[in-house]
């Protein structure tokens, strides 16, 4: 790991968002940001991996009381210094084992965030840290992509997923112990730097086993925010499992 911040120190941290504008734009943050407050209700919502507060920061703005927990001070930093960003509570920490006061009526993890736990035994505390943090009838929600184990032929590891005249970029797996990582080659004045960011990604039905281990059980799944049906052509998901009310 670089340094105390992760893998999201200060490089990545300070080209965060243009790095990923797309999922800025109101098509991506409006439905999500929907969905989740509905699920707050009148309460507290708690986000794992909060970053630079793509969704924190909106939620807050429907009157959500939002805290997030997130390693990295460069990333967080970010936030708080962004419009409303004083709303957010923020304690950095592993947000797999790292508790916050009280409890909430929901807690997300979004954009692959899951698989940045890069084993099961982490993905495995992760979901019962977030039981912890839920009050009766409280939900947790995630959004990953399905693993694109279809893409590979036989003997073949790397999946390319951006191939362009600055740069390239590609996932690789290992099947037999389900680490993967996302590798990217960028030309800079003419000259390749690279970043590599490991990862473990994790099978639906696999995430369904966690929440039970947690003492949770699945609500909805949807292939994306916009809840439509999830499919065996969908590339990722939202999923929803809930805390029982009793």
């Amino acid at each position: 790991m670089p340094d105390e911040d992760g893998y999201f120190g200060e490089t990545v941290a300070a080209r965060y968002d243009e790095s990923s504008a797309d999922m800025f734009t109101p098509d991506a943050v409006d439905p999500a940001v929907d969905l989740l407050a509905g699920l707050a209700g009148e309460g507290r919502a708690l986000e794992f991996g909060v970053g630079t507060g793509r969704l924190a920061l909106p939620l807050a703005d429907r009157g959500v009381p939002v805290h997030g927990i997130d390693m990295s001070r460069a990333m967080t930093s970010r936030l708080s210094a962004k419009p409303g960003g004083d709303a957010v509570g923020v304690t950095i920490g592993d947000f797999a084992t790292t508790r916050v006061p009280g409890l909430f009526a929901v807690a997300y993890l979004v954009f692959n965030t899951i698989n940045n736990l890069t084993t099961q035994d982490a993905q495995v505390d992760c979901f019962r840290n977030a039981a912890a943090h839920l009050e009766p009838g409280g939900h947790f929600v995630i959004e990953v992509g399905v693993p694109e184990l279809r893409l590979l032929p036989p003997g073949q590891t790397a999946v390319p997923f951006r191939v362009g005249p600055t740069g390239w970029a590609f996932d690789t797996y290992d099947t037999a112990t389900q680490a993967m990582s996302s590798n990217y080659v960028t030309l800079v004045d003419g000259r390749p730097e690279y970043a590599y960011y490991p990862f473990r990604y994790v099978w639906p039905s696999e995430l369904d086993l966690m929440a039970r281990l947690a003492g949770l059980r699945l609500r909805d799944r949807w292939e994306g925010w916009t809840r439509k049906p999830f499919t065996h052509e969908s590339r990722g998901h939202v999923s929803v499992w809930e805390k029982p009310a009793v």
